[in-house]
């Protein structure tokens, strides 16, 4: 796959000069990458960051496809090999691999590489598209021979774990407009959900999640709030809500809100920050990351790029330099 993709590249006549001028691209990128993981050879550190900063995910894909060509080595496998106790290295990995297999890394880890996580369920569930999150189920399944939604099964407990797994069979689901028709009526049977009893009705609220993907699902909370006033998460607040109703908001929050979802996870301190730093802005870059940014700042005053280099700046490894390079890069845009 990897020669024929760069034959490609360089033989096509339809493809033309442009054609043979990417391919020299991706020949130039894996030099400088054979270079710098090989310790043989100066390069410059402003190429590497550009790298990873500028080129998107399908041309990284040929990237790999072109090292393993040329130096008959898989990069993603040379990253992961060092990625636990190396930035860099986690960011390229991050960066490298497609954007479905990375996520369903994400979720097994979390699920079965020690103390369950549920904010990297709940993140990958509640913020990637449907159509997406449905090939990060077969790539799940293709990966480690098993069913997603019965590993979480098996693995969470309480509300969450009935939340989560009705996010999850949304994504079957996926490629519709939002209809704002149904959204008004989905609206007004969570209303009734919530307010018809002295307990809300949990299997209605999760029979809704399970049945419209997460674009309809904010289509709906849009719809809540424009019949009643007041947003969907502010009515589970309540005391009656119990356990449930903070679950729920949490996962409601994070597809409604995602900007403000991952704000609070990069302000929140614990263990695990430099990694949910570097996962947050790489995974995504390209997509909200200036709207969490801004988010960010209106909590902290303070700058995701000021974050990144306070994390990175009181460190004398010697990768620091590019690993805050990539990150500011990437916020940036």
């Amino acid at each position: 796959m990897a020669s024929s993709s760069l034959a490609y590249l360089e033989a096509s006549p339809e493809m033309g000069s442009s054609s043979t001028q990417t391919s020299r691209q991706y020949e130039q990128d894996c030099h400088i990458l054979h270079c710098y993981f090989s310790g043989n050879g100066a390069i410059s550190n402003q190429k590497l960051v550009q790298i990873f900063v500028n080129r998107d995910s399908n041309m990284l894909k040929l990237v790999r496809q072109t090292y393993s060509a040329r130096y008959g080595q898989d990069l993603l496998q040379l990253m992961s090999d060092v990625q636990r106790n190396n930035s860099l290295a986690r960011i390229a990995y991050l960066r490298m691999v497609e954007p479905h297999e990375r996520d369903a890394q994400m979720i097994r880890h979390s699920l079965f590489g020690g103390s369950l996580n549920l904010n990297i369920i709940i993140e990958v569930a509640c913020t990637r598209p449907s159509s997406e999150l449905l090939r990060i189920k077969h790539a799940y399944q293709s990966r480690y021979n098993s069913d997603l939604e019965k590993d979480l099964t098996m693995r969470v407990n309480g509300g969450f774990k009935e939340i989560l797994l009705a996010v999850l069979k949304s994504c079957r689901n996926y490629g519709c407009k939002a209809d704002m028709s149904l959204a008004m009526c989905d609206a007004k049977t969570l209303y009734e959900a919530m307010e018809s009893g002295k307990n809300i009705d949990q299997k209605t609220i999760t029979s809704v999640l399970s049945q419209r993907n997460n674009g309809q699902v904010r289509a709906i909370l849009s719809s809540y709030k424009q019949l009643y006033g007041h947003e969907f998460g502010k009515s589970i607040k309540r005391s009656k809500c119990g356990q449930f109703g903070k679950e729920l908001r949490v996962v409601i929050r994070c597809i409604q809100h995602p900007e403000k979802f991952f704000a609070k996870q990069l302000r929140m301190k614990n263990a695990d920050g430099r990694e949910i730093l570097i996962r947050t802005v790489v995974t995504r870059s390209g997509i909200d990351i200036k709207a969490i940014n801004k988010a960010f700042v209106a909590k902290t005053g303070s700058s995701l790029e000021n974050l990144v280099i306070r994390e990175f700046n009181n460190s004398k490894d010697k990768t620091n330099d590019l690993v805050v390079g990539i990150l500011v890069g990437l916020i940036k845009g």
